[in-house]
């Protein structure tokens, strides 16, 4: 008795996402290590430590591009980063598939919706807004930026 096994299927260049998942897992965590070490060294650290941290602080580091830029790329690789973790961890555990596509497609929500709103608060920021209580404002940073 002979078996014949079908021929394969070729169904073209397959994308891998656990693939790149995986890389960027890897990557965006060694970025981050640098990014939160030094964000934490810069909040806590140095200068007056945790008693300096206030609104005409966030003023003044917001002022420049390179603090936006930096705080930026944290909110974004951190979110990603995690949100990926989660997929992952749903992958693994949830079996059903309708339950394993609600929770991916909550994750993505829920990331999305964080990375956009915290991308609008770092972009909009404004360091010198009209109805600043008295003494909260970093006032060279409004000097320098005309208001």
């Amino acid at each position: 008795m002979t078996t014949t096994l079908p021929a394969p299927r070729t169904v073209g260049p397959r994308r891998n996402i656990e693939k790149y998942g995986w890389i960027y897992m890897r990557a965006s965590g060694v970025v981050l290590v640098v990014l939160i070490f030094g964000h934490l060294f810069i909040n806590l650290v140095a200068g007056q430590g945790v008693k300096q941290i206030d609104f005409a602080f966030i003023a003044g580091k917001y002022a420049t591009p390179f603090w936006q830029v930096w705080d930026g790329l944290m909110l974004w690789l951190a979110l990603i980063h995690g949100g990926n973790g989660m997929r992952t961890i749903t992958n693994d555990y949830v079996t059903n598939p309708a339950a394993n596509r609600l929770l991916k497609g909550a994750i993505f929500v829920a990331v999305a919706l964080l990375v956009l709103l915290g991308t609008l608060v770092i972009t909009t920021f404004d360091p010198c807004p009209v109805n600043a209580a008295p003494g909260t404002l970093n006032t060279t940073v409004c000097q320098e930026l005309g208001r």
